[in-house]
This record gives structure tokens, C-alpha cells and sequence, in this order.
């Protein structure tokens, strides 16, 4: 039967999918401006595609997935990336005047890692995307690209003409329950809830190493609802035909739009007590005996049937909105309650990160389940099926036995959907997002010693919930700007295009800025330590692996040749002021804060600052927290440092020669070598901060075999910006130099005031 004229132009207008192979139909006649389409159906396809922002490291691709939708497109690759990094190796001093010689050598190797990169983008632009990998593949390495989602059916044969790769199809739950747990592993704040009347919308979760069980809800054309229970076991329980597509296409034909995104931007704009009959139009003043509120919907649309009027598209919008996230509220909250669960994870083309659809469904999960269930939702949530459909066709490489990080530099982030916000995320041919992780060297774990893992929060200021401090810290990573380009080049003197890629580097973290300056939750949650990680990001990507490798070179030059002048000073004292003398000797010693404005003009304008100068700036009255005498006198010590470069903090590699240095003077520390009761590990961490729930698990499991009973936590980031609220199993002591002013006046101090915070687990 011929559908109705209207229909098939509105199918090509707005691209309702109808029936199968329908949108594929809109999408040719859109693309030739097909007749009746009131002049909205030519698209641009000559979108641009720049490699250095979209499809990066294509030529390297190894394998590839892809998730097609009824809307967009899900791609995903796993790629090799080569990139810069600092090595630092022990001269052969042997029968050499090693006086005035440099402690070790530093050379800049080429080093080859894995990514992954995930871009979505609107199914318009399938063909145009396909054609620029074609164009692009060199060394893929597979003849397979695994596939799922709806379109995998539907533009199976284009995929395999235009790339040359089998379809391998997947099963779209499998794959989306695959993603999420991969996300919740691996991506810190990637959980949100989200509160509309709250100073801070975006309440992100710390990492539960417990993820199972949850219900996962995802609102694509219609409803899917899957209770997770493990890894690997799962069930669709449920689900409802009511879901984004019968907004879209009710929506459509109720307001005459084009897009889904202009439906959702109508609705935040409408008032839905227009349109919907409330309880208080029911019952008027008496709503109140049924102890219900007289604002709740009793029926939907219900004012249309009885108002002789017209009804605003933007509060028809609105209306519908409400009784389709209603009905999906209702229907999880069910579940949930049925087997069990307190966690309901929401996804699919609905959500997308919008505003007004999540504010919905919270009030519906909240309202039936009387606060017992939250709804969360996840940054990439988009991305589920894509990553599960890659860790299919990756599972012969082990890809769940690594851990994985977000790269900042490479990643789009949360943004708001609304132009007012944000003009820049949709592009002039449509909108594209990306997300990359890189594989870690080493598996990344939880501390066991933290006191309660699942309530363990690393950061102690929250940017995104404080206006006041996020704006004082985006300022000054923003001054400090220009000095880090400058340090970076100046890292490189014999590189042709240094000062061309430090401005690349310059010109990426100040567009970071400005994004978290307009959407601070586009990350996760805001800190000090994200805004350093991102920094540290943009510098790896332009290949600055260690701008303050020198530095640091001459730095521990000079305080080995302090080494015996300090320890004779110390063996002089009775053992009251030693104690003290090597407190204040630690503390001098975390004054040498390039990344410390106060502190890194200090040392550029006086050459002659050393460990005597940097005892001398602190403030006479430490902040002592409780008796310190208790966590002296201990037999065994395991020195944990960076495994990577973080302005110039010692690395691990660097402190293995160090302490090989000093063991050659000093008999004592060579004897603790001997006998492993000094041992020097690797945090799994390149960062001046820290998160105890994501540390090196060989670190991990040598604090277990050694019953560790005391933890030191040394530095501003470390104990400071991080860590500072921390609760462990065992004694622990924070110590650190505050060299920020506007901090020191946050905390009721002065600039080089000294935290000295031992504390005692309860028991």
C-alpha cells in the first residue's frame, strides 16, 4: 500500500525511520534535493574532515568496529601511536673526574603505544566519512571490521564496497553491556547524576570498584532494559515501543520540525502545564487531602481536549517530553525495584547529555521509586555499542587485562547541546564528537590501604561546585600559560619546529580552557589534578614528553653534592632537634615547585636558590595535626615515585640513579638496598597529583606482602590538591609546602606555611 505523499517528504525531511531501509531513501533524496522537501533537502557533503582533529592516526589503524543507529554513526579503531618520550641513563663515571659532569644522561627516544579512538557523527555523512578512510587506510591489519546497531544490516554492503572489509555482525546487547563495563572500569567520572535546581547540574561518581549489578537503560527508537549481574552474565528483562523514536516522530508531525536536536531545543524553551492537566486542575484546592502535589501530571495533553485553542509547538514539545520520559521512569524504576537494584545507568540517542530529557527522567525515578533509586547517566554513553563491538574483535589481544585512560587532548568531552551555550560543537555540515583512550603500560588498581575504596574521593576541591575557585584556578593555569610553551620549546633547543609545536601545544590547552571556562563539567569533575592532567595531555601530543628534564638534571646534581654536608649537620643534633631538622629538611625540599608560580620566579630570577634558602622561606609554625613521634623508627620503606614525567617531580627511572649515587657514598642506604628494606617503585601515575584508586598494581601488591602500617604522602598536589581527606587502614601522615598565595589565604595562612597532618584510623 502507497503510504500518503506528505509522508514519504516528511521522511525525507526530517528522516523518521519508518520502516526498514526508509532513512537510507531520505538520505539520497536529501542528498539530490529531492521533490517537496520545501527546500531544506540539499545537505553539504563537502564537510570538512582536518586528520589532525577528525580520524586521527588513521594510517596507523589496526582494527576497526562500527555502531550505526537509526541517527549516527559509532566508529571505533584501535591504533598505534608514536610519540616522543624522555629516557634518562647513568653515565659510566668509572675512573673519570665526575665533578663537574651531569648525574645522567637524558636522550628523547620514539616510543609506539596503543589507542583507541571513538567518533560519532550524523548517518548523513556516512558515505563521505567511509570515502576519507578509504582514502586514508595504509596499515590496517585486519579484514574484518565488526558491526552493530541497526544499520549494520542497512548499509552492510556500503561498508564492505567502500572499505573493503568483511561485516562481521554483533549482537547489540552484548556489545552495549561490553561498553559500559569497559567506561566504568576505566574512565574516572564517568558516572553523573544529574540535578537541574542544584548550584552544580552534573554530580559526578567516584569509581566504584564494584560495578555489578545495575540495569542498564537504553532509548533509542524504542526502549531496551538489560539487568547486568557479571561480566559476562546479563538478561533484557523488559522494554517499551515508546521511546526517542516516538518523540521524534510525534514531535515531528505535532510541530513541523526538521531535527530531533531542534524537538529537544523546542521542549526546553515550552511550558508544559500549558498543554498537560495538572492534579491541582482536577481536584483545585482538595489535592491536598491526598497528600499529593497539586504540580503532578494527572493526564497528558490533557488541557487540549477541553481548551478551545491553539497550543505552542515549543509547549507541545515540552508535554510530550514528560509523558514519554514518565512512561520510561516509570518502567525502570519497576524493574529495579522487582530485582533488586539501586543503580540505573540510562543511554542511547534520547539522552545524549540533554538537559531537559534527563531532568525529566530523575524526577520520574525519583518520584516512583520514593528516592530508594537514582538515575545515572554516563559522559559516553554514545559509545557503548562501538566499544563493545571493538572488545569482540579485539578479545585475541586481552584488551580488559590493561587499564585505560581518557586522553584529554584527544577528547571532546561533555558538551551542552544547546548553540546558546556552546556555538562551537556543531560544525557548519553537522556534529561531530570524539573520544580517544590510551592503553597503559601496567595494570592501575585501588591502594589496600584505603580505608573504604568506594567512598574514596582523590580531590579535595571540587572546581565545577566552587565558582570562586574554579575561576581563580582557570586564571592562573591560563597566565601560566604562556611561560609552559615557552619552557617546553626551550626543552627542545636542537628541534627545527619547536617553537611551531609549543604554540600548537598553546593554543589546544588555552581552547581546553575556555571550554571548562563554559561547561566545567565537560570532564568529569573539575579539579586542580584534571587541569594538570589535561596540561600534561596537550604537551604529550605535540611531542613535550619532559619540558623540565634539564631542570631536573641540575637539580639533583646539585643536591647530591649537598648529600654529606646534610647528613653530617644531622648526625651533629641530639635526636629531638633531628627529628625536627629532617621535617623542616623534607618540606625545603618540596619548595622546588616549578609548576608554582611563586616559587618558579624565585628560581628564575635567583640561580643561587638552593636547600638552605628554600629552609629559610618557610614559615616557622608548621600545622601540626596530633604527635608525629609515632611514625619514626620505621624498618622498611618502599619510596614510590612517578612512572612518568609531571613538571619536575623526580621520575622513578631518575631515582633509581640517584639513590644508586647515594648508596656509593652513604653504607647505610647502600645496605637497606642490599637487603630490600628500602625498595623504590613506580606509582603507575605522570602527574604532580595522585589518585590512590588508580595506582600501579605491582605497588599495590607489594603494600599488601609487607603490611604496610604507615603511608607518607609528600607534596601540594599529592597531599593537598589530592588526598588531603583521604581516610586509610593504617597511620598516615600528609605533609606539604603551600606555595600559592590565594590557597594560603583560603586556608587561613600565609604563603611557604607548611601542612604537617598525621592521623591515626579509628577504630
Amino acid at each position: 500500500m502507497r503510504r500518503p505523499r506528505y509522508h514519504a517528504n516528511l521522511c525525507a525531511y526530517v528522516c523518521i525511520p519508518m520502516r526498514p531501509g526508509e532513512e537510507w531513501v531520505a538520505f539520497k533524496m536529501a542528498e539530490r534535493g529531492g521533490r517537496g522537501s520545501g527546500g531544506h533537502g540539499s545537505l553539504d557533503k563537502s564537510i570538512t574532515l582536518p586528520p589532525d582533529e577528525i580520524f586521527r592516526n588513521l594510517e596507523n589503524a589496526k582494527r576497526f568496529a562500527i555502531d550505526i543507529g537509526g541517527s549516527l554513526t559509532k566508529l571505533a579503531y584501535y591504533s598505534t601511536v608514536q610519540h616522543k618520550v624522555a629516557r634518562v641513563r647513568s653515565f659510566d663515571h668509572s675512573g673519570k673526574d665526575i665533578e663537574n659532569e651531569p648525574l645522567y644522561e637524558i636522550t628523547v627516544q620514539e616510543e609506539i603505544t596503543a589507542r583507541l579512538h571513538f567518533i560519532k557523527f550524523e548517518n548523513t555523512y556516512i558515505e563521505t566519512c567511509l570515502d576519507f578512510i578509504k582514502d586514508h587506510l595504509v596499515n590496517t591489519e585486519t579484514k574484518v571490521i565488526k558491526a552493530t546497531g541497526g544499520g549494520a544490516y542497512k548499509f552492510k554492503d556500503l561498508i564492505e564496497k567502500k572499505l573493503g572489509l568483511k561485516v562481521d555482525k554483533e549482537d547489540v546487547m552484548t556489545c552495549l553491556i561490553k561498553g559500559c563495563n569497559f567506561v566504568l572500569r576505566n574512565i574516572p567520572h564517568e558516572v553523573f547524576a544529574y540535578q537541574k535546581d542544584s548550584d552544580t547540574e552534573f554530580r559526578f561518581q567516584t569509581n566504584d570498584p564494584n560495578i555489578f549489578p545495575y540495569l542498564l537503560v537504553n532509548i533509542g527508537s524504542g526502549v531496551s532494559i538489560v539487568k547486568v549481574e557479571t561480566e559476562d552474565k546479563f538478561e533484557w528483562i523488559g522494554g517499551s515501543s515508546i521511546g526517542g523514536g516516538t518523540f521524534w516522530g510525534l514531535g515531528a508531525l505535532l510541530t513541523k520540525t526538521k531535527k530531533f536536536d531542534e524537538l529537544l531545543q523546542l521542549a526546553s524553551k515550552g511550558q508544559h502545564t500549558n498543554v498537560d492537566m495538572l492534579v491541582k486542575d482536577v481536584y483545585g484546592g482538595a489535592y491536598q487531602t491526598l497528600g499529593l502535589s497539586g504540580n503532578l501530571i494527572a493526564s497528558s495533553f490533557g488541557k487540549s481536549t477541553t481548551a478551545d485553542k491553539e497550543f505552542s509547538k515549543e509547549d507541545m514539545a515540552k508535554s510530550l517530553l514528560h509523558m514519554i520520559s514518565n512512561d520510561i521512569g516509570q518502567l525502570a524504576c519497576l524493574y529495579a525495584k522487582l530485582h533488586n537494584l539501586e543503580k540505573i545507568y540510562f543511554g542511547g540517542f534520547f539522552i545524549r547529555g540533554h538537559p531537559v530529557t534527563m531532568r525529566t527522567i530523575t524526577y520520574s525515578i525519583n518520584f516512583f521509586s520514593k528516592g530508594e533509586v537514582q538515575a545515572l547517566f554516563l559522559r559516553h554513553e554514545g559509545y557503548l555499542g562501538a566499544i563493545g563491538a571493538f572488545l569482540k574483535g579485539a578479545e585475541q589481544d586481552n584488551p580488559n587485562q590493561y587499564s585505560w585512560g581518557e586522553n584529554y587532548a584527544g577528547s571532546s568531552g561533555l558538551m551542552s547541546t544547546s548553540p546558546d551555550v556552546y556555538p562551537m560543537q556543531r560544525t557548519r555540515s553537522g556534529t561531530f564528537d570524539m573520544l580517544e583512550m590510551d592503553r597503559l603500560e601496567r595494570p592501575l588498581v585501588n591502594l589496600p590501604l584505603l580505608k573504604d575504596p568506594s567512598t574514596y574521593i582523590p580531590d579535595t576541591v571540587d572546581l565545577t561546585d566552587d565558582a570562586m575557585a574554579r575561576k581563580y584556578w582557570l586564571t592562573c593555569f591560563e597566565e601560566a600559560l604562556d611561560g609552559v610553551a615557552k619552557r617546553a620549546a626551550a626543552s627542545q633547543p636542537d628541534s627545527m619546529d619547536a617553537l611551531e609545536r609549543a604554540e600548537k601545544f598553546r593554543q589546544k590547552y588555552w581552547n581546553k580552557l575556555q571550554t571548562l571556562r563554559q561547561q566545567p563539567f565537560a570532564y568529569g569533575t573539575l579539579t586542580v589534578r584534571s587541569l594538570l592532567d589535561t596540561r600534561e595531555h596537550c604537551l604529550n601530543e605535540f611531542n613535550f614528553p619532559d619540558p623540565y628534564s634539564k631542570i631536573k638534571q641540575k637539580e639533583n646534581g646539585i643536591a647530591l653534592k649537598c648529600f654529606h654536608s646534610v647528613i653530617e649537620s644531622l648526625d651533629s643534633l641530639d635526636w629531638e632537634e633531628r627529628q625536627f631538622a629532617l621535617v623542616k629538611g623534607l618540606l625545603a625540599g618540596n619548595v622546588f615547585d616549578w609548576g608554582a608560580k611563586a616559587v618558579s620566579d624565585v628560581l628564575e630570577s635567583e640561580p643561587q636558590f638552593g636547600f638552605e634558602e628554600a629552609k629559610s622561606k618557610l614559615q616557622e609554625r608548621p600545622w601540626l595535626q596530633d604527635s608525629y613521634n609515632q611514625w619514626l623508627e620505621r624498618l622498611k620503606v618502599i619510596l614510590a615515585c612517578n612512572s612518568g614525567p609531571a613538571l619536575n617531580d623526580v621520575t622513578y627511572s631518575e631515582s633509581l640513579i640517584v639513590t644508586e649515587r647515594i648508596a656509593a657514598m652513604d653504607p647505610i642506604i647502600q645496605s637497606a638496598l642490599k637487603e630490600e628494606k628500602l625498595l623504590l617503585v613506580q606509582t603507575g601515575s605522570s602527574s604532580p597529583c595522585l589518585d590512590l584508586s588508580r595506582l600501579d598494581k605491582g605497588l599495590a601488591v607489594l603494600v599488601r606482602e609487607r603490611k604496610t602500617d604507615l603511608v607518607i604522602i609528600e607534596g601540594m598536589g599529592r597531599a593537598i590538591h589530592t588526598n588531603y581527606y583521604a581516610a586509610f587502614k593504617c597511620e598516615s601522615l600528609k605533609l606539604a609546602v603551600i606555595k600559592n598565595s590565594w590557597l594560603a589565604d583560603r586556608l587561613g595562612g600565609k604563603i611557604f606555611s607548611v601542612i604537617f597532618k598525621y592521623e591515626v584510623p579509628c577504630q
